[in-house]
């Protein structure tokens, strides 16, 4: 699997490598090439996930607020839920593409 942005993978891993979490593909921490992440200030909270992080994606000089996001320390019961532990694992949106 890959996520996409500006023409460019941004992530890459097997799929059984991955977790589908509410619709959404979660890459491995390992997967994501660091050099178009940059930390960001922004966060969410999930009801039952908890706390979000979220990284500014830059390739080729355009950057995309937040288009990336994590949960470092998921919330009680919620790897029980999902079935395996997906700390740190990134998910995308605003315009990244998930393909096979």
């Amino acid at each position: 699997m890959k996520a996409i942005w500006n023409n460019t993978v941004i992530a890459e891993a097997p799929k059984e490598d991955l977790i589908r979490i509410e619709g959404n593909w979660y890459f491995p921490p390992d997967s994501i090439k660091r050099e178009y992440y940059s930390d960001s200030d922004h966060t969410t909270t999930c009801h039952w996930k908890g706390l979000s992080n979220y990284y500014d994606v830059t390739v080729d000089g355009k950057k995309n607020d937040f288009g990336a996001w994590y949960y470092h320390t998921p919330m009680d019961g919620s790897t029980e839920r999902v079935g395996k532990d997906f700390s740190d694992y990134v998910a995308f949106w605003n315009g990244i593409e998930v393909t096979e």
